[in-house]
């Protein structure tokens, strides 16, 4: 089948730059000398997720109870939550699992070890754990500049049953914030990298300090990464303790956040959504309005920093080239809003294909995924829960 045949909205991934995206981030992490245990919420792709591993990738990270389920079920055998999970319907679900697969959490509250703790030596088992900080996003985990609490939280793991701290986690958000003022778009991206790593270890080097973890120093995890912060990622030593383990996951297709942050190049973006023409007009200003079928949902109503508005309409799909003339100024539910100044380039019934502003949510609204390669439609992957 070719593109010009699908139904539309449609959401199309380019398997060329798909494969080509997961080869460099596989390289960049054996450079680095980390395991690179990819994020698979961006995808929630079992075909991907293969790639990932048959390229290299140890292990898997996933965000929600059904996206461990549905990858252990497919075959996964190593699966880490980046997220702070509680209560005992979590837990039993994960108890479920744990006779086919290693599968670890976060924590990062008294409260939450005690429930873990409770629920798991309750069932006879011991569940793997480890401690959330926060390095400079302002979300969940122990605040980098409290290595006490950190180390306060991990008495507390090594004292409990049914729980065991096997290492610290953190994800350095605040590299989606863009430059600072003075800053480029390079220097930021260096400085959230620097900021996430030294900041990690500074707190993983107190837990020792300490003497808490029952673990060799080799052994015990430091997990880090996001995609921006990868791009400028190097690995260091701190009182023998390393970054061990990284997980970007919107490096597989990459957006146009993370074009406008510089963390990739157009040409890097694997996914698209095609959209069809569907009304137009001309305002009194004499710019010209067109409307597409893609809108809140299928594609997000997210902005980022360097943005500007909600995706990249492109003149050129295969070479990526960015139509000059066309702005995608806003979503409804069901419509794109396409401005275009002076006279319209698109007649109703034309189809126009974007790079979205925030790719793991635009996955998250479909079945499936078409796999194009040049103008044919080769495959279909479907999505997971």
């Amino acid at each position: 089948m070719l593109i010009d045949d699908l139904h539309t909205p449609a959401v199309l991934v380019d398997r060329g730059r798909l494969d080509r995206n997961i080869k460099r981030m596989q390289s960049r992490a054996a450079e680095q000398n980390v395991a690179l245990r990819p994020h698979i919420k961006t995808h929630k792709s079992v075909d991907i997720a293969t790639r990932q591993v048959e390229q290299g990738a140890d292990g898997l990270t996933v965000a929600t109870i059904p996206e461990a389920e549905a990858f252990v079920a497919a075959g996964f055998n190593d699966i880490r939550l980046a997220y702070t999970v509680i209560g005992a319907d979590k837990y039993e679900r994960l108890l479920g699992l744990m006779d086919d697969a290693r599968i670890s959490f976060c924590v990062d509250t008294q409260a939450g070890i005690a429930q873990a703790s409770d629920f798991f030596a309750g069932a006879g088992r011991d569940v793997e754990v480890l401690i959330e900080v926060d390095v400079g996003h302002g979300r969940c985990g122990v605040p980098f500049g409290k290595p006490d609490a950190a180390v306060a939280l991990a008495r507390q793991v090594a004292n409990a049953p049914g729980v065991d701290l096997c290492g610290v986690l953190t994800h350095a958000g605040q590299g989606y914030h863009g430059p600072k003022t003075g800053e480029t778009r390079d220097d930021a991206l260096r400085r959230t990298a620097l900021e996430e790593r030294e900041r990690i270890l500074d707190v993983a080097a107190a837990l020792y300090d300490d003497g808490t973890p029952d673990r060799e120093r080799d052994r015990f995890e430091i997990s880090v990464g996001s995609t921006p912060t990868m791009t400028h990622f190097q690995n260091a030593e701190r009182d023998g303790l390393t970054v061990t383990e990284v997980r970007p996951g919107n490096y597989v297709f990459y957006d146009a956040i993370q074009v406008g942050l510089g963390a990739c190049e157009l040409d890097d973006c694997a996914l698209t959504v095609l959209g069809r023409i569907v009304s137009k007009r001309r305002d009194d200003s004499g710019t010209e309005r067109a409307y597409i079928d893609a809108g809140k949902k299928v594609v997000t109503t997210d902005t980022g920093a360097c943005t500007d508005g909600y995706g990249i309409a492109l003149y050129n799909a295969t070479y990526m080239r960015e139509h000059p003339h066309v702005d995608i100024t806003g979503l409804s539910e069901e419509h794109g809003w396409l401005e275009i100044p002076g006279a319209a380039t698109f007649e109703v019934g034309d189809r126009v294909r974007f790079v979205p502003n925030h790719a793991c949510v635009t996955v998250a609204t479909q079945d499936e995924l078409l796999v194009v390669v040049d103008d044919e439609v080769t495959e279909r992957w479907p999505v997971a829960p």
